[in-house]
């Protein structure tokens, strides 16, 4: 039978001289990795709502999550945001915080900006981590990203502005240094490509077939340079499919864990229940698996 939803434990952090707000949950088994969470680039810790609780449930793994600088509770941006900030992030804000907590080989979860954090922290420290979950990575500036974040910056009044309030100390700050990143013409050359080929961990690659901020090509550059990448899109489905197609992302992503602890330890691993039922599971007709994709 399934356990209840574990507890979140609550915490103010200082990490590169800025305090993050953080919550930690406990593993339900030994040996779990934990899964660190890497909120996207109007996220913030309050908007995983209850997704980190039901990830620990699901996997037994325990679930990190915090918000970045300027980001939710945590201390406000005081300045704008530089070009090489989703590196900085990656290369030194998230080694400093995996540290501070003494975690080790993290399977790294991130969403959009939170993904393309995850895939420079796994090319900069390749040995220091388990395997890549990514919703919606950007590895490189599309056409397609640019337009949806013009877009959003022209509904922001109507009702962004309102709902970013009720998850961030400042939500124009935070939406400002967002939208005018992206729409700077010095950022269209902007790339994370080099950092690809480094990376030696397995990775699950999630994608929306609707995504209004990035296409397929961000994926499949990731899985030619990366040798165990790979795919799954899911169709109905926008830029946030952990929230739109919640069920779906945490039985892939169990499974993917699953996956990583039969290869380290062997089939006699201890798994949590959900886990085990994973691996007999049929796929579900919600979900498009694509495997290795011909990117010639």
């Amino acid at each position: 039978m399934p356990s209840e939803l574990a507890a979140r434990e609550l915490a103010a952090l200082m990490v590169d001289g800025r305090i993050l707000e953080v919550c930690c949950i406990a593993p339900e088994r030994e040996h779990r990795p934990t899964i660190v969470l890497l909120h996207e680039a109007l996220g913030s810790l309050s908007l995983w709502k209850d997704f980190p609780e039901r990830l620990a449930q699901r996997t037994g793994c325990g679930v990190l999550a915090y918000s970045r600088y300027g980001h939710g509770k945590s201390e406000c941006l005081k300045e704008k945001r530089s070009i090489g900030y989703i590196h900085y992030e990656g290369e030194v804000v998230l080694p400093e915080l995996l540290d501070k907590f003494g975690i080790h080989d993290p399977v790294l979860l991130g969403h959009s900006d939170g993904g393309s954090i995850a895939l420079i922290y796994a090319g900069r420290y390749q040995n220091r981590v388990s395997g890549l979950v990514l919703e919606a990575p950007h590895v490189f500036v599309e056409d397609a990203t640019v337009r949806g974040v013009v877009q959003t910056g022209l509904n922001y009044q109507a009702d962004l502005r309102q709902k970013l309030s009720r998850h961030h100390q400042d939500p124009d700050a935070i939406f400002r240094a967002w939208h005018d990143l992206w729409i700077d013409p010095q950022f269209r050359h902007w790339s994370i490509e080099s950092y690809l080929p480094a990376i030696s961990c397995s990775a699950l690659l999630i994608q929306g077939e609707h995504d209004g901020y990035g296409t397929m090509a961000q994926l499949q550059m990731i899985q030619a340079r990366v040798p165990q990448a790979e795919i799954c899109v899911l169709p109905d489905c926008g830029h946030s499919p952990h929230r739109e197609q919640t069920e779906t992302v945490l039985s892939r992503v169990a499974g993917f864990i699953t996956g990583l602890q039969q290869a380290q330890h062997g089939c006699s691993v201890d798994l949590p229940w959900p886990a085990r039922a994973m691996m007999g599971r049929k796929r579900q007709p919600s979900e498009i698996h694509l495997g290795k994709l011909n990117t010639k």
